[in-house]
């Protein structure tokens, strides 16, 4: 299911990298699918890619904000 960036902007960083670290695995094995012919919709591929580019972007938003005087 492909992620919205608003529901990525109420995570913290940390929930951020564990969820790029999983869609990075994820991705891996999608890959190793479909070289072994095992995969059926490739879609989820290109799903899979843009999602863990909206993760990436959401980290960077996250470590460029400025901190708050709290």
């Amino acid at each position: 299911m492909a992620l919205k960036a608003n529901e990525l902007k109420g995570l913290t960083l940390e929930e951020l990298v564990e969820r790029e670290e999983k869609t990075l695995r994820g991705l891996y094995e999608l890959r190793v699918k479909n070289t072994t012919k095992d995969l059926t919709n490739t879609a989820t591929l290109r799903a899979e890619r843009r999602d863990l580019a909206r993760i990436k972007q959401a980290i960077g938003d996250k470590k460029r904000a400025p901190k708050s005087a709290a």
